[in-house]
């Protein structure tokens, strides 16, 4: 909550990517439980998402519907960018609900701001035992992407099948990018993604922020690192 503060007090608005699955809404809900939550001027953060389920609104499923329920409808934050579902106004159509997000990220940046995205202060990522963040699963084609900023990610080898993210380098244009993780099951794929690997084989290991970039990982998460690299987060 600190980086938020800092970022509201130098520039008047902080810029967040959310992420979902469980650990992106747990986090979520342990911040809406926190004491120094009202540390921060929720009226002045901006809300992103660093990739959505393509179901209707407020669909369990939805990321954005997880974090609605643990933290945004209880701070009152106002600006708040949902990616588009097909109840959207592109109808069932994903790679217009893309470029429709895009349109808006690009509405929002700054002419300081490279890519057509905002330079977002907090990017948070989950990460999956195959080593894929946002909805960029290895080896897809949306993993080749250097011009566009959002995709409709079609054919993803978890349900739902279609989806919409951001895309590596709209991810790299962040100035912080922080990976959760936790459990022995994602323990591979942290190894993976601080070994040097390729991204399109490992996405994680192209997840980078253009300020720094953190590992936030339990115990479990991290029983694969080299010791040197190994600082868990929580016991």
């Amino acid at each position: 909550m600190t980086r938020l503060v800092d970022a509201v007090a130098a520039k008047g608005l902080a810029s967040v990517v959310l992420t979902g699955g469980g650990i992106g809404t747990k986090v979520l809900a342990e911040l809406a439980a926190a004491p120094a939550r009202d540390a921060v001027d929720w009226r002045r953060v901006e809300i992103w998402w660093g990739d959505e389920r393509f179901l209707p609104a407020g669909d369990p499923e939805r990321n954005e519907t997880g974090a609605r329920a643990a933290l945004l409808d209880h701070v009152g934050v106002e600006r708040v960018h949902p990616m588009p579902g097909p109840d959207g106004q592109d109808g069932p159509n994903p790679e217009a609900a893309a470029e429709r997000y895009a349109r808006e990220l690009r509405l929002a940046a700054q002419p300081q701001d490279r890519g057509g995205v905002p330079r977002f202060d907090v990017l948070l990522l989950g990460i999956g035992p195959d080593a894929h963040v946002a909805s960029l699963f290895p080896g897809l084609p949306a993993l080749y992407e250097e011009d566009r900023t959002v995709v409709a990610v079609r054919g993803a080898p978890k349900p739902p099948p279609t989806r919409l993210s951001l895309t590596m380098p709209a991810i790299r244009a962040a100035s912080d990018v922080w990976i959760l993780a936790s459990g022995a099951e994602k323990a591979g794929a942290v190894r993976l993604a601080l070994s040097g690997a390729g991204p399109v084989q490992v996405p994680a290991a192209g997840a980078r922020g253009s300020g720094q970039t953190l590992f936030l990982l339990d115990r479990a998460a991290a029983a694969e690192l080299p010791a040197q690299l190994s600082r868990p987060a929580s016991p």
